[in-house]
């Protein structure tokens, strides 16, 4: 499955904005912050997922020296300011691999960090 993946061209598609789109975030590397952005239509009758955008960064040098949880919240906060333009008219759904960040969004926090990206995002 990956071999394929990765020696294949990814199906780009133009986005409909009546279809829901995913958010993909990702910064495991802790190099840097990763995005794509893509959305599920249907091609030649059949139900296909698509990438519309990628978006990727290095981390700055204050950010190198967050945590995992924290760089992987920076790069939800990131990813939905740089494509605001398509998710503020859309239904979308986020998925993150950090099981310490889906924890954190759901409990009260007294990091200043935090506070400042949950009401970023909202």
């Amino acid at each position: 499955m990956i071999k394929h993946e990765l020696n294949n061209a990814p199906f780009l598609i133009l986005p409909d904005f009546e279809l829901p789109f995913r958010l993909y975030i990702d910064a495991a590397c802790r190099k840097g912050l990763g995005a794509a952005l893509h959305q599920r239509q249907i091609v030649d009758g059949e139900p296909r997922e698509g990438v519309i955008f990628y978006i990727s960064r290095q981390l700055e040098d204050s950010e190198d020296r967050y945590g995992e949880t924290h760089t992987e919240f920076l790069c939800l906060v990131w990813a939905l300011g740089k494509l605001h333009y398509y998710l503020e008219v859309s239904v979308f759904e986020v998925y993150i691999y950090c099981t310490a960040l889906k924890s954190l969004l759901k409990m009260n926090t007294t990091d200043r960090h935090v506070w400042r990206w949950e009401i970023a995002i909202q």
